[in-house]
């Protein structure tokens, strides 16, 4: 069977478990629950079939490795803060109370469950690139692997600074000024877990890429092919969600606004002078 006929019957079977699930239970984070899973099956579909036919697989198992590595991190993550028990995203329950009842189901169906797996099939296809272009690997392909490995590295301290922020919010007794994590990593983006998880999926994409222009290609359709559609979209969804989480975040904490207006949103950069009189954020 072609690979990538096997992935998008693999997804379509996720779509239609998120979507009756969230039926039966009224809880719509089954995409949440399957989004660092998914992903690396699809890689592995690909990295496997070449193996299987005796291709040059080198450049694919360092794809699946790395994306297998983003996977375990982020569902050990999303799992330590409950997210396997049956917890909905809150951003959601949000959402469905702005909606009427009618409206949020298409909303479910079309964006929550389709497009999200949509765009989880769009950021792996990358590595249908590079197995449509068997060419040994090169020195860019190592570049680019390190540069995921860092940006997960980078990740990894930000979603834990984060955690750590929450417990000791938690031992507080529910308060712990000013009520959202601005120290390490947070200093320099308000969301810089958000900009890691987004550009390593770039690298993902640098790596396809590099393969297609090892094979003979040029910019169209070598360098920029069509597979950029996964990492571009995925930006524009982290775009949008932080722009909602904000607006949450801002109506319950007074000191956002000022945070906001001297933090960087996603690329960390330094932070910009406070005004006068202004709330010390660290």
């Amino acid at each position: 069977m072609d690979p990538l006929l096997l992935v998008l019957l693999v997804a379509g079977a996720a779509c239609a478990f998120c979507w009756i699930a969230s039926l039966i239970t009224h809880d719509t984070s089954w995409v949440d629950r399957l989004w660092s899973i998914v992903p690396v099956v699809y890689v592995w579909i690909f990295a496997v079939d070449a193996l299987i036919a005796g291709a040059d697989a080198a450049r694919l198992l360092i794809m699946a490795v790395l994306v297998t590595a983003w996977g375990a991190r982020l569902t050990y993550n999303f799992a330590r803060k409950g997210g396997y028990t049956g917890m909905e995203d809150y951003r959601w329950a949000v959402l469905r109370g702005r909606m009427k009842p009618w409206q949020f189901q298409v909303f479910n169906l079309f964006f929550i469950v389709l497009y999200q797996n949509a765009l989880l099939v769009l950021i792996s296809l990358p590595a249908y690139v590079a197995w449509q272009h068997p060419v040994p690997v090169g020195i860019w392909d190592g570049v680019f692997a390190v540069v995921f490995a860092a940006f997960l590295i980078g990740e990894t301290i930000a979603d834990q600074q984060q955690w750590d922020f929450h417990r000791q919010k938690r031992a507080a007794g529910g308060t712990l000024e000013p009520g959202f994590v601005t120290t390490g990593l947070f200093a320099y983006s308000r969301h810089p877990n958000f900009f890691f998880e987004q550009a390593q999926w770039w690298a993902l994409y640098a790596i396809g890429a590099t393969a297609a222009v090892s094979s003979g290609l040029g910019l169209w359709g070598g360098a920029l092919n069509w597979t950029v559609a996964g990492p571009a979209l995925l930006t524009l969804l982290f775009i949008g969600s932080t722009i909602f989480t904000e607006s949450i975040t801002a109506s319950k904490y007074p000191a956002y606004a000022e945070y906001r207006r001297t933090t960087s949103m996603l690329v960390p950069l330094p932070r910009r002078r406070a005004r006068a009189g202004g709330q010390a954020l660290a």
